[in-house]
């Protein structure tokens, strides 16, 4: 069978180029006599090597064979598995995986020892791999939209992840793991299942954007009020009734939100007791300057 379909194959492009139509680039790779590093572009930073939107349910071969490749993005094809090959490309900076069937990452996805950016979201993923730690020089991570409820314990490994975006998955609390990164100044748990933030949230210094929208949250510990960096905290649509008396510490906070991308407090969508919900509505200053007088009164 998997003769007949490679001769298949070979006899369509064959056709297509008796009936003088151009192949997809991948694909004329592919044929007697063409050198596959053609389809290399190089950028002012990386080689790069874009297979976007090719139909692709398999990588083909030759690819394994491009170990020059520092940026490849074979995004929103219908890859089901990655070859073990993809450890050869340890050249690669940046991994783009979005938009596939993938279920897991390879092991040997560890050995892609330079790699800093990788991206395998919206993708059938239960699970990472524990040797993805092994990557030390990764710096921004985003799985959102799969199935994940917990990450690995040695991505406490991962020091120099900046950004990492969990969303829509299924953690119901957040990875002890996530904890000890120190570097992260960007976090996106939205639309998951928790139901609290732990205190130890309080060692994520760096933290200037926080996203926990769309969770079953019900209150918010004090301790992250310590978080100061925080300049985007969003935290909409969730159960909270009450706020920390010191979330008037988050002096970078500019305003009460509305617009999902703008920074700020993002508080809207809460069962908030009284009088909070006309207090929120009067901004960001009263909202502060009432938590300080309810802070000094008790």
């Amino acid at each position: 069978m998997g003769a007949e379909h490679s001769k298949d194959k070979h006899q369509r492009r064959m056709f297509l180029l008796r009936k003088g139509q151009r192949l997809p680039a991948w694909e004329e790779a592919l044929i007697p006599g063409k050198d596959p590093k053609s389809l290399l572009k190089r950028g002012l930073r990386y080689v790069n090597l874009s297979l976007i939107m090719k139909g692709m349910t398999n990588v083909p071969d030759f690819l394994w064979g491009l170990s020059e490749v520092q940026k490849l993005n074979l995004s929103h094809n219908q890859l089901v598995v990655l070859s073990p090959a993809l450890g050869k490309l340890d050249r690669l900076a940046v991994l783009n995986l979005c938009g596939n069937r993938l279920k897991c990452l390879p092991k040997e996805t560890g050995l892609l020892r330079n790699l800093k950016v990788l991206f395998v979201d919206m993708n059938c993923l239960s699970e990472v791999p524990a040797e993805l730690s092994l990557c030390t020089k990764l710096e921004v991570l985003s799985l959102s939209h799969n199935c994940i409820s917990q990450l690995p314990s040695s991505f406490t490994d991962l020091t120099n992840l900046r950004k990492l975006n969990l969303s829509n998955n299924r953690f119901v609390n957040i990875p002890l793991c996530v904890f000890a990164l120190r570097s992260l100044d960007f976090l996106h748990l939205g639309s998951n299942r928790l139901e609290n933030i732990a205190e130890s949230v309080q060692y994520l210094v760096n933290l200037q954007i926080f996203i926990v929208e769309d969770n079953n949250i019900r209150t918010l510990p004090r301790s992250l009020c310590s978080i100061t960096a925080l300049e985007l905290l969003n935290v909409a649509y969730n159960s909270i009734q009450t706020l920390p008396h010191d979330l008037y510490l988050l002096h970078r906070l500019p305003k009460i939100a509305w617009n999902p991308m703008d920074k700020g407090l993002h508080i809207l969508h809460n069962p908030l007791s009284r009088p909070l919900p006309e207090i929120v509505e009067g901004g960001l200053d009263v909202l502060f300057n009432y938590l300080k007088e309810k802070k000094q009164h008790n």
